[in-house]
């Protein structure tokens, strides 16, 4: 008697999970920390990340909002679409959680749904209070900034570099990093962090 190959159809919970955990991790965010951020329970968070539960709808967008991304990017595994440009009016960038953003930072994040692991982030930063200590930094792969307006020294391991309008910093992400001084105010400038590859299980 012929035996009927047995078919695995892709599993919708399982891709979502996968691509949250990824995406939780290039943040390096714990559970406990990205339940903070979107009122979900960690339990409920393990169980979406292991594919073990249905997230329902209002949960998805809470934690694709807290991971900066659209709702689409967190089911691109199971149904990739096809490759688009992507257009972002002025003032339209998504306004994203991230370290630093209680002590003054304003992170609009310019670019998402890059596939189910990020390629790179744009952020466009905004720093208008000078009232608390910022912290240190440090993340996988490369960072460039590009200073569009105010003043600030920013250091990045041992060195601190003065940067004015028009002036750029490429550094390595692993080296402690962050703006030690503000100078003038308004300050803006633009943060393009550029991720190595995350090898697939």
């Amino acid at each position: 008697m012929d035996k009927t190959p047995e078919l695995h159809t892709p599993s919708l919970e399982n891709d979502v999970g996968a691509t949250i955990r990824d995406l939780r991790k290039r943040h390096e965010l714990t559970i406990a920390q990205l339940s903070e951020q979107t009122g979900v329970s960690r339990g409920m968070l393990s169980k979406i990340e292991t594919g073990q539960t249905t997230a329902s709808l209002d949960t998805l967008a809470r934690i694709a909002r807290a991971l900066g991304v659209s709702m689409a990017m967190l089911f691109s595994r199971y149904d990739a679409a096809g490759a688009s440009a992507q257009h972002i009016k002025k003032g339209m960038g998504m306004e994203v959680v991230r370290r630093g953003t209680k002590s003054g930072h304003t992170y609009h994040l310019l670019s998402y749904d890059q596939g189910p692991v990020k390629l790179f982030e744009p952020f466009l930063i905004t720093m208008d209070d000078d009232s608390q200590r910022y912290p240190t930094f440090h993340h996988p792969g490369s960072e460039f900034i590009y200073m569009l307006e105010g003043e600030l020294e920013y250091r990045c391991g041992q060195q601190t570099y003065r940067l004015e309008p028009g002036d750029s910093l490429t550094f390595q992400g692993t080296v402690p990093h962050g703006p030690e001084k503000l100078h003038r105010f308004p300050i803006r400038f633009l943060s393009v962090i550029v991720y190595p590859k995350i090898e697939s299980d």
